[in-house]
């Protein structure tokens, strides 16, 4: 707008009486032209222009009363700023390329002045020394050569006859009539936006800068956006999961709209730090749903990341293991951090577009409400979320409901029907007899009748097993138990079996390995009839936990003997273990009955290389196993195929069974009684979404009168459980099995034996109801 009308007339303020400059103009009412011949008369009537106006010349960073209210006849709208670089509602905030090269607002112009930025008392007290000829405040560009932007240059003299500066059509450069301003208004004060070899560059390359800041803009809304609508479980990833409205991000623009500028920052940048977090809880997730089937717990899963760790070591080596770490961590940094800067970046362009961004955010918010009352979907997603504020509720509760869960189940595991009773009346019906309890790695339902092709080649296996057993004298009964954990958490599973608890994570399972409740293990050791041993091929560092079993003997991977290679996790075949077992407690010469828990780890992820059967005289050291992982296969070719993967798990395993089988053709007699059972079901890559928990479990013995003992379960003949076969959650088999070969009489009330209904209604129910039962 004319800068007659910006500048308020003062009695210094006087009309060129010469000729104009340019005749062939017609002058307007509101070109006015000041001159002097005084230098002392000029910087008077400078200083007083500079008074009245704040900061002298507007278009040189002065503030407009009209801008701030709003905008005049001939003034751009308030929200889009000051054309001259004045400031007002709408100015850019520093940085900014939008605005055209010289028209951007300088950093500090409607915030407080700091370090480096004068005031305007300071201002105007330059205006009272300055130069005639240029506005009060400004700087001479000659006192700084090569410092300043082309475009803040002086312009050259003028003439008579020649037009104005910065155009053909007799305009000022900031877009004002000629003779709007003051001599030498042209000679701009360098702009501080500028200083610098950033500011240099974007001047000299305004497109490209333009470019990068609506890109970075752009990929600021898509990580916040990200954050906010991202399932954390791949199952979940469809295209219409990016469809959603998020409600929370309607509501932050809301609250940051009208927030003054200091708590707006705070509120920005903590804002985006949270939401960095959530996003790195998500990918968490994301990785625990692959392997768990459960989402991360705040609380008790932060063990689990070493044990991931070691898995990767032993899959694809130390370098490789610790490469991944760094860029874990690396990535979990630095997400918070980008997620604050574009928090940070989106609040002010907010505020910098404030009526926009208002009316904006009210039609979403009434898109929102609209979808969310009538429930509009997309497919089966709502377009109104909320899945974010969802995830942080869901969170919160879960740790409440963790410390509430350790009193729970603190006192559950107090309350024990088996931990008085009498040594003499524990496990009458075995005495004399080795008991092994063999758990197969990731032996799951899966496996048995849950994948079609899988199922039919593994049931051929178990029933070629089956056929052997026969031969050799022995039969056997199988059913199904529900395990406490899927995909990993072997430990769960163990503790759950022995100790008769649901022991479904990893702090009820320091509870009760700290306690001295009765173990199946236990219960054995107790009689006095047994000599307790634990196989534990998986146990390569300190296992203070073993207490808490009662075994007599831990043979780990050390103390084994083996020589032999480590294949991908799997520390020891499963041949050699049962070998070692025999070697060091079964071929013992007088020896007491045995009862032992032998963990069988072949199975274990990543199922490759996979060993495969030898002689038991070839066995030895184990050193011959060095060129049978050589000819095994390669997991991270295995990997690139879920088919090829579910194929190597499944013969993984049947040289489980096989081991088993093999073994009892070859060292069982009329006192081996062996209880084979899987602890878990392998990663969602095998046993797919929404699989049960469910693990084959059989009993195996040559004496028909331990199989007797159970006929009242109704467990399928065979090692391979039908279908229709009874299904009992893990931790009740404690207290069934002690009742089945304990007295005939006076048997506990509370391990009667459950309906199929029953073991069917306790999946949903209470785990700690059916641990009393």
């Amino acid at each position: 707008m004319p800068l007659s009308r910006q500048l308020p007339t003062t009695d210094n303020a006087t009309k060129e009486d010469g000729p104009a400059p340019d005749d062939s103009r017609e002058r307007t009412p509101d070109d006015t032209t000041t001159t002097t011949t005084d230098p002392d008369r000029a910087a008077a009537t400078d200083t007083d222009r500079g008074t009245a106006t704040g900061h002298g010349d507007t278009a040189a960073g002065g503030t407009d009363e009209r801008d701030a209210a709003g905008a005049g006849p001939d003034d751009t709208p308030a929200a889009a700023g000051t054309a001259a670089g004045g400031t007002g509602a709408g100015d850019e905030p520093p940085g900014d390329d939008t605005a055209p090269a010289g028209d951007r607002a300088r950093p500090g112009d409607d915030a407080d002045h700091g370090p480096g930025h004068p005031s305007a008392e300071e201002e105007s007290a330059k205006g009272e020394s300055a130069p005639a000829g240029r506005p009060a405040g400004a700087e001479d560009p000659a006192a700084r050569p090569g410092t300043g932007d082309p475009a803040d240059a002086p312009a050259p003299a003028r003439t008579p006859d020649s037009p104005a500066a910065g155009g053909d059509d007799g305009t000022a450069a900031g877009g004002a009539p000629e003779g709007s301003r003051p001599a030498g208004a042209l000679e701009r004060p360098e702009r501080r936006g500028l200083r610098g070899p950033r500011g240099r560059w974007r001047a000299e390359h305004p497109a490209a800068a333009r470019v990068l800041t609506y890109g970075t803009t752009a990929l600021a809304v898509l990580l916040v956006f990200t954050a906010l609508v991202m399932p954390n479980g791949l199952s979940r990833f469809t295209p219409f999961a990016f469809t959603r409205v998020p409600g929370e991000a309607v509501v932050a623009a809301a609250v940051l709209l009208f927030l003054p500028p200091r708590p707006r920052r705070w509120v920005a940048a903590l804002s985006g730090a949270g939401l960095g977090l959530l996003l790195v809880l998500k990918f968490v997730d994301i990785g625990f749903y692959s392997v768990l089937s459960r989402p991360f717990d705040l609380v008790l899963d932060w063990i689990l990341f070493e044990d991931g760790h070691s898995f990767l070591e032993s899959t694809i080596g130390g370098t490789g293991a610790t490469a991944a770490v760094i860029g874990a961590v690396t990535l979990a940094a630095a997400v918070p951090v980008l997620m604050t800067l574009a928090v940070i970046r989106l609040s002010e362009i907010l505020v910098r577009h404030r009526a926009t961004a208002t009316r904006t955010t009210f039609v979403v918010a009434i898109v929102w409400i609209t979808c969310s009352a009538i429930g509009l979907q997309i497919g089966s997603t709502p377009v109104a979320s909320s899945a974010a504020a969802k995830l942080v509720k869901d969170r919160v509760n879960r740790v409440e409901a963790g410390i509430e869960d350790e009193r729970k189940f603190a006192r559950v595991a107090a309350v024990d029907d088996f931990g008085d009773t009498p040594p003499d009346e524990l496990l009458t019906a075995l005495r004399g007899k080795d008991v092994l309890f063999a758990f197969i790695e990731s032996y799951g339902r899966v496996a048995i009748d849950e994948n079609p092709e899988m199922s039919r080649l593994m049931s051929e296996a178990l029933a070629e097993d089956t056929d052997r057993l026969d031969k050799a004298g022995f039969s056997s009964r199988s059913g199904f138990l529900t395990a406490p954990t899927t995909g990993a958490g072997s430990w769960l599973a163990h503790s759950t079996l022995w100790s008769g608890l649901w022991v479904d994570n990893q702090r009820r399972y320091r509870t009760v390995t700290a306690s001295d409740r009765l173990t199946l293990t236990g219960a054995f050791q107790r009689s006095g009839a047994w000599r307790t041993v634990g196989m534990m091929p998986g146990v390569t560092r300190a296992w203070p936990e073993g207490k808490f079993y009662d075994f007599d003997a831990i043979y780990d991977s050390k103390e084994l003997g083996y020589r032999g290679p480590k294949f991908s996790w799997t520390p020891v075949p499963d041949q050699y273990t049962l070998s070692a077992f025999e070697r060091l407690e079964r071929a013992k010469k007088g020896r007491d009955p045995l009862m032992a828990g032998i963990i069988l780890a072949s199975s274990h992820n990543p199922w490759a290389p996979i060993p495969r059967m030898i002689g038991w005289d070839e066995v030895g050291n184990g050193s011959v196993y060095h060129a049978m992982k050589e000819e095994g296969k390669d997991p991270e070719e295995v990997w690139k195929d879920p088919e090829q993967v579910r194929t190597e798990y499944r013969r993984a395993v049947e040289y489980s069974m096989d081991s088993l089988v093999s073994y009892l053709e070859e060292y069982g007699d009329e006192d081996t009684v062996l209880v084979v059972l899987g602890d878990h079901q392998p990663v969602p890559t095998v046993a797919g979404e929404g699989a049960s928990r469910d693990v084959p479990i059989s009993i195996v013995a040559r004496d028909e009168a331990v199989l007797d003992r159970i006929s009242d379960w109704e467990w399928d003949e065979g090692l391979k459980p039908g279908t229709d076969a009874p299904v009992w959650r893990m931790d009740t088999f404690r207290d069934r099995f002690l009742t089945a070969y304990g007295p005939e009489a006076e048997a506990p009330s509370a391990s009667e034996p459950e309906s199929d209904a029953d073991a069917d209604a306790d999946k949903n129910a209470d785990p700690d109801k059916a641990a009393k039962r």
